[in-house]
């Protein structure tokens, strides 16, 4: 990190009402460093086109939060980064808006290595949390940070999986870290903390607000060399991360669904558009092509286990199934058999992990 008098110009900068990163960075390329933003006289600052609003905001800038935010960088695992520190991510350093400022918490060395974001709903199927789950397992076992927003669902399924893989994960928060949001995640923070880092542009008194959780979204794909959406509705703070993506030149990544499934079309509206439809993990792996070769570990994805071969009526009965959640009345119109025997049958299958009992009834297993 950089010494603390200089990094008083940035936290300054920061705080500058009305003023976002990206006049900052044209200000800096201007007067080559924040110092000489700040004590620029009045006639160079009127040169370049301040408003006399935006020289009143130079001329005091609010240091008693700078010296908050100096203080809480002093506690044990704290940090703070611009782009000038050696550990700011290089991926995000190239956004036009990168964050002018990073407060972070945890390892902050996995901030450099490579990454892949996952998002989706806050209110996942079954299956949808599943699937999150396990594509943060299986990537966060290939060498991959799992990146992602603390949020619940989706979110936190992927923080989980990375974590269960005893792997790096990166939280991005769309508040302050004194207002883990939502406060039931601060378990969860805790344990990311411990085996990765939560980011935060914002400073650590800024309390939950609505236009906070979109802009953060820049910062999950701006870190990421990819974000995989595994569901999502069609209007999502999920596709305004893919969208994001995008426009930074990152790959997108979508897992289709059933089509009666609502949280399936905004995967299907990005894959129309041009994302790469998944299935498995090693499908993200490949599409990374050469960088994976130069960045990753050769890929072992678990061997499936081998299910036992099912007799006629058996296999009868698990094509009744669906892949998403099919109720047990529907199973026994689809088969044609009685009440007992579905059910005698249903629950050998869920023990040979042929299928899984949800809400609503029964989803088959992925082959």
């Amino acid at each position: 990190m950089q010494d603390a008098k200089n990094i008083s110009y940035w936290l300054a900068a920061l705080y500058l009402p009305g003023i976002g990163p990206v006049k900052i960075y044209r200000w800096l390329a201007h007067f080559g460093n924040m110092k000489s933003i700040f004590t620029a006289s009045l006639q160079e600052w009127q040169a370049v086109g301040l408003s006399a609003k935006e020289i009143h905001a130079l001329q005091n800038p609010d240091w008693d939060a700078v010296h908050r935010d100096l203080a809480w960088s002093e506690n044990t695992g704290c940090c703070l980064l611009t782009r000038e520190c050696s550990d700011y991510p290089l991926l995000l350093r190239e956004l036009n808006d990168a964050p002018l400022v990073l407060y972070v918490r945890g390892k902050v060395e996995c901030l450099q290595k490579p990454q892949v974001a996952i998002v989706g709903t806050r209110n996942p199927t079954a299956g949808g949390r599943e699937l999150a789950e396990q594509f943060a397992y299986y990537l966060s076992k290939s060498g991959l940070v799992v990146t992602s927003g603390l949020a619940l669902g989706v979110d936190a399924a992927s923080h989980e999986g990375a974590l269960s893989a005893k792997g790096y994960t990166i939280a991005v928060m769309g508040t302050g870290h004194h207002h883990v949001y939502p406060a039931s995640h601060t378990a969860l923070y805790e344990k990311i903390i411990s085996a990765g880092a939560v980011v935060s542009e914002f400073p650590p008194d800024t309390l939950a607000m609505a236009h906070h959780f979109p802009r953060r979204n820049r910062i999950i794909s701006g870190l990421s060399l990819g974000v995989l959406v595994v569901e999502a509705a069609l209007r999502s703070g999920s596709l305004i991360t893919a969208r994001f993506a995008a426009e930074q030149g990152r790959e997108v990544f979508a897992i289709p669904g059933s089509i009666h499934n609502p949280l399936a079309r905004g995967c299907h509206q990005l894959i129309q558009q041009g994302a790469k439809l998944i299935e498995k993990a090693s499908d993200i792996l490949e599409e990374l092509g050469a960088l994976r070769q130069a960045l990753l570990p050769e890929v072992t994805e678990k061997t499936p286990v081998s299910m036992p071969v099912l007799d006629q009526k058996m296999s009868h009965l698990l094509q009744a199934v669906g892949y998403e959640a099919t109720a047990l009345d529907t199973i026994m119109i689809r088969s044609g058999l009685t009440a007992a025997e579905v059910s005698s049958m249903l629950l050998s299958l869920e023990l040979r992990s042929y299928v899984q009992i949800v809400p609503g009834g029964y989803v088959r297993s992925a082959p």
